[in-house]
Formats: structure tokens, C-alpha cells, sequence
């Protein structure tokens, strides 16, 4: 008996379709023959041949109704929103007003089936802790045909656990949830797959697919684009942008030397001794924004080459099977990441995008920076940086000790953030530097911003007490 059949008798007995057994089996088989899924340093070179975003969409004329007919938007809603203090989806944040990210989702897709006068099509990739309360949402557009489950659910797969002494499957009758775990983004292929989602956007003529996350509501279609995308050739391309000192500890694009492959790398693929190169942003420029534009034909086409399955590299996590129990059995969780398929696509590219198509949520100070008057959101659901911020967004830290939760964000307020530079809750954090021509604000203790508090260059607000200070309506602006 093959060590993985264990693993396949599980998993047919879960319903898991054989697109998604096919695809963990070969990072099984990649794990059993001590395939550590790392990148060194040594094997790769920096991307610098990335083509710009805006002089592609300057000189592009804007896709017609027949183009943007082909094109289906989908958006990862796998993940919860727990650190933020949630228990549901994170798309249903509240982002401006009373608009979640699902109601912004939707009104963009809404205003592709106005300009089209075709039915553009919204897949939302579902987990199985998203599904029932994105669904239960959603039902405010059911008239509009979002609210079915079989028109716009992509069911995301769930793989075992790996008992890591024996590489078997994790066993915990306690909580047999917990012998189950998400396979990554990857997952979104073998999902298209073995779902017939795949098999049926190519029946009904959709060709082009738009894929980003969707707590990012800086990545919208774009038609102009779309229209480039079509005629270049390509089969994949990824939306790229430069990479900061906050976004070192993210995935970075770069070359393989042995075949001249774009490949992405995430840290979890960077051994311990290339750590400082991975987080060389002058180096390594560019991170995946995990916005892409895919083919579906050629996708269609390099899956029926091998067998069912792209072959991506494998991500290994070490973990423990109840990961509230640091004494529990230790696992391995496989994962594969969806940008990855950059390495699977002869001739894909890359496209360095403005940072105003890279607005996700991952924090309160993200939330904060959406839902504050630096970000705008027009009746369509396209989202821009104000005009008044010169492409530059604010810089948003907010003490994860008093603004960690949502709950607690909301005490905050809203002030206004449009001629803000910098918002740093702790000055701990900073050390003592020169603050000689700086734009920031300091922020340090408990304050709450009346409507009307607007917020300017070079602040330092303090409140050594623990009472919460309010902040009038009024500029505050720094010398």
C-alpha cells in the first residue's frame, strides 16, 4: 500500500474531488522525498525586466463590451478575520460607512455588467468558514443573481494534517476539525478543476480571468489593461509593486537562473541563512500584490499536460495538530501559493502597478487608512488614493496593545487622515532618531477624534493618562 493512500481514503471519504487529491498527493510525494520547497539565494537573480502599469494603460484604448464579456472577476474569501477580533469573513468589515468589502465587490462587478450589457461574472473562493455567512449576505443581492450559491461560490478544499514523526495523517478525536487545514491560495487551480467551474467558464466563451483578494479593494478590473492583457499573448500576468521596509517580510519576485523562469518566493522558501538577501528591498524590488491575470485556455491546456495538476512548489509549515496546544502532536501543513503559477506559464509576466491598486487590510491601521477620507470610493466601487495625497498613501501604525481589535478601533473615531504622513501609536518602537524634517504624527495613549478632527503634517499627541482624551473638531497641524 502507497503511504499516501491513507490520505486519498480520507479524503474521497470528505467528498475532496480528485482534482484536489491529485494536486496534495504531489506535495505529499514532494514532502516524502525530503523536498524541503526552498529557494536559495544562490539559484535566483533579481526581477528587473517588469513592464510598468501606467504606460500600459496610457497607451492602451479601454477593452470593448465583447472583451470585457469574456472576462470573470474572482476573489479569495477564504480568510476570517480572528485578528482582528472577528469570527466571520473579513469581507464583511465594515470599510466606508456602511459598506463591507463584499458590498464594494459587488457594485464594481455590477458596474462591468452596466458598461458591457453582458452578465460579467463575480466567483467568490469560499472556505468552508466563509461560506455560510458571505452566502447569508449576499442575499441583499439576490436580485441581481449574487446570492446563489451554484452562480458565484468557488468551494476552496481543505487537505489532512501530516503527523510530522511519521509523516501519516494527524488523528484528534477530540476535535476532528482540527485534523484538517487549508492548502493555500494555490488551492484556487485544483479548485477551478475539480469543481467544473473551470471546464464551464470556457463552455460559455470566458477567457480571461481577474483574480485578487478580497480584502484588497485597490485591485479592481481595468479595462484598459484588460484589452493589453488580451492582445499581448500572454497566459499569466502578475501585478507587482515596490517593495517598502513594511513589505520585506513578504514575497518577492525574481529569475531562476537554471531556466530563466520568473518564480516567486515566500519566505517559508528562503532558508535561514538568506533571510537578510529576502529582505533586501533595494535587491529584491518587487512582491507579489497577489493580483493576476490569467487565461483560462492556457490554463486548461498546461493542467491536461500534467496530469490534472500544476506543478507548484511546496510550502511546509511546521505546525502542532491543535494549534492552541503547544503540547499537541506536531504536523506539517502543505500549502502552495496561487502567485507561484507564475513558474507553471511559458511566457508570463510581470507588471509594476501603482500602489493605489495595493490597499489590503491586515491590520486595524489598515482599516483605519481605508476608512478614512485619504482613500475615496466612487458610485462604480473604484477606489483611489484623494487627490490631495499625490499617489502617496499615509503611513498608519496604530499600538496593536490598545487598537488591535476592531471593537477598539471603532472607540478611536475617524479623524482625518488627508494631509497625515505618518501615524505611529508607540514611540517605544522608534528608538530615538532625528525627527529634523519628518512628517509624522505621534500618537501615544488613549485618544478619541471627534468628527471634524483633521489631522496634518508633523504632530506629537500624547495623554499619559488613562483616561481617553477627546480631540476637538479642528486642524491640527504640526510646526
Amino acid at each position: 500500500m502507497s503511504t499516501f493512500t491513507p490520505f486519498e481514503e480520507k479524503m474521497e471519504s470528505a467528498g475532496i474531488s480528485t482534482a484536489a487529491i491529485k494536486a496534495f498527493s504531489r506535495c505529499y510525494e514532494a514532502l516524502v522525498s525530503n523536498h524541503s520547497g526552498m529557494i536559495p539565494e544562490t539559484d535566483i537573480s533579481p526581477a528587473d525586466q517588469v513592464a510598468d502599469w501606467t504606460n500600459i494603460t496610457d497607451s492602451t484604448a479601454p477593452a470593448g463590451k465583447d472583451l470585457i464579456s469574456q472576462c470573470v472577476c474572482i476573489k479569495l474569501n477564504g480568510g476570517l478575520g480572528t485578528s482582528m477580533g472577528l469570527q466571520k469573513a473579513k469581507s464583511l468589515l465594515k470599510v466606508k460607512g456602511e459598506d463591507t468589502f463584499l458590498d464594494l465587490i459587488v457594485r464594481q462587478v455590477k458596474h462591468l455588467r452596466t458598461v458591457s450589457g453582458t452578465p460579467v461574472r463575480l466567483l467568490l473562493m469560499n472556505s468552508f468558514s466563509t461560506s455560510a455567512d458571505t452566502l447569508a449576505y449576499l442575499e441583499k443581492y439576490a436580485a441581481d443573481g449574487f446570492a446563489d450559491a451554484h452562480q458565484v461560490e468557488l468551494m476552496q478544499n481543505r487537505v489532512p494534517k501530516i503527523l510530522a514523526d511519521t509523516l501519516e495523517p494527524a488523528s484528534y478525536p477530540q476535535q476532528p476539525e482540527l485534523e484538517w487545514c487549508p492548502p493555500g491560495h494555490g488551492d484556487l487551480y485544483p479548485a477551478l478543476l475539480g469543481s467544473g467551474w473551470l471546464d464551464r467558464l470556457l463552455e460559455d466563451g470566458v477567457k480571461y480571468a481577474f483574480i485578487s483578494n478580497s480584502d484588497n479593494l485597490g485591485a479592481q478590473p481595468d479595462m484598459n489593461f484588460l484589452r493589453w492583457f488580451a492582445e499581448s499573448g500572454a497566459p499569466f500576468v502578475m501585478e507587482v509593486t515596490r517593495r517598502t521596509e513594511a513589505d520585506k517580510k513578504g514575497g518577492h519576485l525574481a529569475v531562476r537562473k537554471s531556466d530563466g523562469h520568473l518564480i516567486l518566493r515566500e519566505v517559508a522558501q528562503c532558508p535561514d541563512a538568506d533571510i537578510p538577501e529576502f529582505q533586501n528591498i533595494s535587491k529584491h524590488r518587487y512582491f507579489n500584490t497577489n493580483t493576476l491575470w490569467i487565461r483560462l485556455d492556457s490554463l486548461k491546456q498546461i493542467l491536461d499536460a500534467n496530469g490534472g495538476v500544476l506543478p507548484l512548489p511546496i510550502i511546509r509549515n511546521s505546525k502542532t495538530v491543535n494549534p492552541r496546544d503547544p503540547k499537541s502532536a506536531k504536523v506539517f501543513q502543505l500549502e502552495t501559493a496561487m502567485g507561484a503559477g507564475i513558474e507553471c506559464f511559458p511566457g508570463a509576466r510581470a507588471v509594476n502597478v501603482p500602489r493605489s491598486r495595493f490597499f489590503p487590510v491586515k491590520t486595524t491601521s489598515d482599516l483605519l487608512l481605508l476608512r478614512s477620507d485619504a482613500v475615496s470610493v466612487d458610485a462604480d466601487g473604484k477606489v483611489a488614493l484623494a487627490p490631495e495625497r499625490n499617489g502617496t498613501a499615509p503611513i498608519v501604525d496604530l499600538d496593536p496593545g490598545l487598537y488591535k481589535l476592531v471593537d477598539s478601533l471603532d472607540s478611536l473615531g475617524l479623524p482625518s487622515l488627508v494631509g497625515l504622513y505618518k501615524l505611529v501609536d508607540s514611540l517605544d518602537s522608534l528608538g530615538l532618531p532625528s525627527l529634523v524634517g519628518l512628517d509624522k504624527l505621534t500618537l501615544r495613549g488613549h485618544f478619541h477624534f471627534q468628527d471634524g478632527a483633521v489631522l496634518q503634517g508633523t504632530l506629537l499627541m500624547e495623554n499619559n493618562t488613562e483616561e481617553t482624551k477627546e480631540i476637538l473638531p479642528g486642524v491640527y497641524a504640526g510646526a
